[in-house]
């Protein structure tokens, strides 16, 4: 949506506080009266445009756990796209921490369902490849669930260390470097 696709960077931009409906018209190329008639306040286009981009991440996110590689490589894509798409936009702005302490006050609900679905994709993808043999989940004595909501939390930490910086990706590499190191099945000596 037109909208939608002009108030982020007006968001990134001026932060939330300072953002008002009439920059995210004059964005968007359309009247103040034509922005009132979809979306009645500011907050209701940052609502809106945080639940397009978690439905739009998570999908992109699906996709790369369903892609025929390792489950090392698949969720490595998977952090990386919802790294991508919901942490990487608000964190180029000099008002991040107001834009994610915002969306959490106004898109919880999408947010926690969000990381939810995440966690259980991921919890899946490992399961899955724990039956198949190609990871030891008994190396680190955890469930996938477990494992799950380590990789979650390292996100969150990278995400706080680092916000949107260039260090977000190469963090990301060494956490699955750190897994495929742990989790890797060795061969049986004999």
């Amino acid at each position: 949506m037109l909208i939608l696709d002009a108030a982020l960077p007006v968001f990134v931009r001026y932060g939330f506080r300072k953002t008002t409906m009439a920059d995210i018209a004059r964005a968007a190329g359309i009247s103040r009266a034509s922005l009132y008639l979809s979306f009645s306040s500011k907050e209701d286009v940052f609502r809106a445009g945080s639940a397009r981009a978690h439905r739009q991440t998570m999908t992109e996110v699906e996709v790369a756990l369903k892609a025929q590689v390792s489950v090392f490589d698949r969720i490595e894509a998977a952090v990386t796209t919802f790294q991508r798409g919901l942490i990487v936009p608000l964190g180029a702005s000099a008002d991040a921490r107001e834009l994610f302490e915002i969306n959490m006050a106004l898109a919880a609900d999408i947010t926690l369902e969000t990381r939810q679905r995440f966690l259980d994709l991921i919890s899946l993808a490992l399961r899955e490849a724990a039956d198949k043999g190609e990871i030891n989940l008994g190396a680190v004595d955890t469930e996938p669930a477990n494992l799950a909501g380590i990789i979650l939390a390292a996100m969150s930490g990278i995400k706080e260390m680092r916000g949107a910086e260039p260090g977000l990706g190469d963090d990301t590499r060494l956490l699955m470097r750190l897994l495929r190191a742990a989790l890797s099945p060795r061969p049986i000596s004999g």
